[in-house]
């Protein structure tokens, strides 16, 4: 099964995707990572990003096709991908399928976590980390047990992101409505895009997921 997982900073994509990936034994293919893993293994394509990034050059839509191509060439027919970051405009779309088709594979679904602007600014603005362990909490919704103390090592020391404020959250959701916008009507017209309420329990959008893809 071949996805595309979308949904805002924040919406909980990165959590659905480890869950699919521990529990369904999927691959998450994101363009950042096996970009960075292109250059540092000086494979053919990541040589020629390394050039174009060395020149202050935004990486082409033919050298993150030829990184997608090679991962999937190297991945088992029977393992799934779950595409994280890809594709981002309606020519990226139209190379994907062409490239899926290549590999015998088709795209089974498009499934968006959908977000409320407002809860998620709340979301997002709210949560603190442990600076030892990295257990997560937040403001309103996961207080430590004890004040001021990890719940899961004791540690007196958090943390929060310098950009999790409310001013990046607002210019993170017009980012991604402005990449999504032209992507989802080409899937739409093959009646594979699905929405989950994203703002829902963790385990609420896992079961929603899993019922999508179990459809």
């Amino acid at each position: 099964m071949n996805i595309i997982l979308l949904g805002p900073p924040g919406a909980g994509k990165g959590t659905q995707s480890s869950l699919l990936v521990e529990q369904r034994g999927m691959r998450q293919l994101s363009t950042g990572d096996m970009l960075r893993a292109a250059v540092k293994a000086e494979t053919p394509v990541g040589l020629e990003a390394k050039a174009v990034m060395e020149r202050g050059e935004l990486v082409s839509d033919a050298i993150v096709s030829a990184l997608i191509d090679d991962e999937l060439a190297a991945m088992s027919a029977e393992t799934g991908a779950i595409f994280d970051g890809y594709p981002r405009t309606a020519a990226q779309a139209v190379s994907l399928d062409e490239l899926l088709a290549k590999h015998g594979r088709k795209l089974d679904h498009v499934i968006e976590l959908d977000v409320d602007e407002e809860a998620l600014v709340d979301r997002v603005t709210g949560r603190f980390t442990c600076a030892n362990c990295g257990e997560g909490y937040h403001d309103r919704h996961k207080q430590p047990e004890v004040a001021g103390a990890c719940d899961k090592c004791g540690s007196t020391e958090f943390k929060r992101r310098k950009d999790d404020n409310e001013e990046t959250v607002r210019t993170r959701m017009a980012e991604y409505r402005a990449k999504t916008a032209p992507i989802l009507p080409h899937y739409e017209k093959s009646g594979i895009v699905r929405r989950v309420d994203g703002m829902a329990a963790i385990d609420d959008v896992t079961r929603a997921i899993a019922k999508v893809l179990d459809s």
